[in-house]
C-alpha cells in the first residue's frame, strides 16, 4: 500500500456499535465462508457442530457482524475444503479486530524492523497484559460494550506475537514515571504490569526506560508518539489522541521526531537504572 504523502487523519467511531461490522474485508470473508458452506451442502447448525461454534455466531461471521478468530478460519478452510482460500484472508481479517483508526498502524508494525514508543497516558499496548488492557478498555467512554472489549483485548494480544518474531525486531519503550505509578486497575492488576515490564525488559531485543517525573527537561511534552522503521529503510511516524490518529510519513517531519526522541532517550532513566526503578516500585505496589 502506498503511503501517505504526508499526514493523513482517520477518525474511528464514536463507540456506540462495534466498528467490525463496517469492514468491507469482513464481509468478503463472509461471502466466501457461505459459498463454500453452501457449496459443501451444510446448513449452519451441521457447520457450526462440525466447528463448535453456535449457529448465531456463524450467521455473524457469514454477515461480516463479527471478527472470526483464527482457529475459526483455520477449521473452516479444512471443515469445507476451501483449499486455502479462508486462510489467506486470516491477516487481513485479524486486522479487522482494530478500531479502525488503527488499522494502519498495526500494519506497518507487523512490518517494522524497528519500533520506538514515547508513552505518557498508559503502558504502551505492546507490553500490556491481559488484565491492564481489560482495566483500560473499561474506562473508555462512551463505554465498550463487552464484544467490542474482547474483540480489543484478543486483537491486542495478537499484536504482542511480535516479541516472537525472526528476526527479531529491534523494541524501544520510554514510559513516563506516571504511567507507571498509575494504578489501573488496581494494585494487584498494575503489580502484574510493573512484572510484565520487568520481564518484557530483559529479553535482548527490547529496551525500556523510564522518564522520572523529576526531570527538569523533557522534550516529550507536545505528547506521545510511535516511530516505525521498515526493512527498506522507510520511516513512519504515528501519532493518536481521542480517538483520532495521524499518519505522518513526510521525511522531514519524521526526522524531527526522531530526534525528539533521541532527546527523551538521553533525558530518561538508561535501561539498567529504569529497571531497577520498576523493581523498587514493585516493592511498594
Amino acid at each position: 500500500m502506498a503511503e501517505p504523502a504526508g499526514r493523513v487523519d482517520e477518525t474511528s467511531s464514536d463507540g456506540d456499535e462495534p466498528e467490525a461490522g463496517g469492514s468491507g474485508v469482513l464481509r468478503v470473508f463472509g461471502r466466501q465462508l457461505k459459498r463454500f458452506r453452501v457449496r459443501a451442502g451444510l446448513e449452519r447448525p451441521e457447520f457450526g457442530s462440525l466447528t463448535g461454534y453456535s449457529v448465531s455466531t456463524i450467521a455473524a461471521y457469514e454477515q461480516g457482524r463479527r471478527v472470526p478468530p483464527p482457529r475459526f478460519i483455520d477449521q473452516a478452510d479444512e471443515v469445507l475444503d476451501a483449499g486455502g482460500v479462508l486462510r489467506e484472508m486470516k491477516e487481513e481479517v485479524a486486522r479487522a479486530q482494530y478500531p479502525a483508526f488503527f488499522r494502519d498502524a498495526a500494519r506497518l508494525e507487523s512490518e517494522a524492523v524497528e519500533l520506538w514508543v514515547y508513552a505518557t497516558q498508559a503502558v504502551p499496548g505492546l507490553l500490556q497484559t491481559e488484565e491492564y488492557m481489560r482495566a483500560v478498555f473499561g474506562m473508555w467512554r462512551p463505554l465498550l460494550d463487552e464484544e467490542t472489549v474482547e474483540q480489543r483485548v484478543a486483537a491486542r494480544l495478537a499484536r504482542q506475537h511480535v516479541f516472537e518474531r525472526r528476526p527479531a525486531p529491534l523494541l524501544s519503550f520510554v514510559i513516563d514515571e506516571a504511567v507507571v505509578r498509575r494504578p489501573l486497575g488496581g494494585r494487584s492488576v498494575m503489580r502484574g504490569q510493573l512484572e510484565q515490564l520487568m520481564l518484557v525488559g530483559a529479553f535482548r531485543n527490547v529496551e525500556i526506560q523510564i522518564m522520572p517525573l523529576d526531570r527538569e527537561d523533557n522534550a516529550g511534552v507536545d505528547g506521545p508518539f510511535t516511530l516505525l522503521y521498515r526493512a527498506g529503510g522507510d520511516q513512519v511516524a504515528y501519532l493518536e489522541a481521542q480517538g483520532r490518529s495521524t499518519m505522518v510519513s513526510d521525511r522531514r517531519e519524521v526526522q524531527g521526531i526522531a530526534s525528539r526522541y533521541g532527546i527523551i532517550r538521553a533525558q530518561a532513566l538508561d535501561p539498567r537504572e529504569s529497571s531497577a526503578f520498576v523493581e523498587k516500585l514493585l516493592g511498594e505496589v
